[in-house]
């Protein structure tokens, strides 16, 4: 798998993935949770984000991280 690796995003195999997530990305990537569960999970550190400006950003590795370890704590 070929990757091209820009300033803000990951090009694989001719798809364009961002390196960071807004809030709303994040929610939809996570099953449509709600605004208020997805701060539960930054708040708790169970996500990591970043912050620039006055926008939260939720970086793309860490939320399929954070879906790899559900995942396997839900198949444990």
């Amino acid at each position: 798998m070929e990757e091209e690796k820009t300033e803000s995003t990951i090009k694989t195999s001719g798809a364009t993935t961002p390196l960071l997530l807004s809030v709303p990305e994040a929610r939809k990537k996570l099953g449509g949770i709600s605004k208020w569960s997805l701060y539960q999970l930054i708040n708790s550190r169970q996500l990591e984000s970043i912050r620039i400006g006055r926008r939260r950003l939720i970086p793309q590795i860490a939320l399929e991280s954070f879906i790899n370890q559900r995942s396997r704590e839900d198949n444990a």
